[in-house]
């Protein structure tokens, strides 16, 4: 089982950045896949990134291609989400999840794991 935790959220004006933080307990995050997704008020979740567990696979959503980057360390427990040139489109509140897998470059959508959400507002 595995805990996680986003940071970094926060107010932006638009054209600006944010770099958001998964981190994640236990020893064994290596073996996770990681997503991150979002959802803006009043509408569903949605997906925006994944990484695979060893980071050498990445899979985006239309919506954030080329603006955002997921990676990884795994020595640190953690996954991040570098996200530039925000819209107001952007805002929203993002989720990490996590799945366990023994497929080292596998990209899966949707975790068994969430985190509790950061907050990013960006303003116009």
């Amino acid at each position: 089982q595995v805990q996680l935790a986003e940071s970094g959220g926060g107010l932006v004006q638009a054209g600006g950045s944010l770099r958001l933080s998964c981190a994640a307990s236990g020893r064994t995050f290596g073996s996770y896949s990681v997503d991150w997704f979002r959802q803006a008020p009043g509408k569903e979740r949605k997906f925006v990134a994944a990484i695979s567990r060893n980071g050498n696979r990445t899979y985006y959503a239309d919506s954030v291609k080329g603006r955002f980057t997921i990676s990884r360390d795994n020595a640190k427990n953690a996954v991040y989400l570098q996200m530039n040139s925000l819209e107001p489109e952007d805002t929203a509140v993002y989720y990490c999840a996590a799945k366990n897998t023994q497929a080292e470059q596998a990209i899966i959508v949707g975790g068994d794991y969430w985190g509790q959400g950061t907050q990013d507002i960006v303003s116009s």
